[in-house]
């Protein structure tokens, strides 16, 4: 009977936007959503992006990624993805763990979208004052 590949997986978020993503010992293959990497992103600055982490690692043709991203805007799934997988490197390799921190890629970037506050038309935005 042959052995399952190990495989390796965690969670990243950016806004809100999901990714799960899964690592697999392979040639280096990236897919979402059951697409192609460059399918799906079709911006270049966000495909370096989400590739830094593997860059940074130099695992980019050790590791198959496969990914189901979930809500967000296309910009913000690229984040929730870069996170995702470099977390979960960190699970494949903890001596990743240095490089990757060092880099930003481990920290969660936090900032959402400011709720719209009653009495005013959006987040910050007040109606027009008249004096009189």
């Amino acid at each position: 009977m042959a052995e399952k590949a190990q495989e390796f997986s965690a969670t990243g978020r950016r806004k809100t936007a999901v990714a799960r993503v899964r690592l697999v010992e392979g040639t280096g293959t990236c897919k979402v959503n059951k697409r192609e990497l460059k399918e799906y992103f079709s911006s270049e600055a966000l495909l370096q992006y989400i590739v830094q982490p593997l860059e940074l690692t130099n695992t980019l043709e050790k590791y198959d990624v496969s990914a189901t991203l979930k809500g967000g805007g296309v910009a913000g799934q690229a984040g929730a993805l870069r996170h995702a997988v470099a977390r979960a490197l960190t699970v494949a390799d903890s001596s990743l763990r240095e490089v990757l921190k060092n880099s930003g890629c481990l920290t969660r970037d936090g900032r959402m979208k400011e709720r719209k506050k009653p009495g005013q038309p959006g987040a910050r935005k007040r109606f027009q004052f008249s004096k009189r």
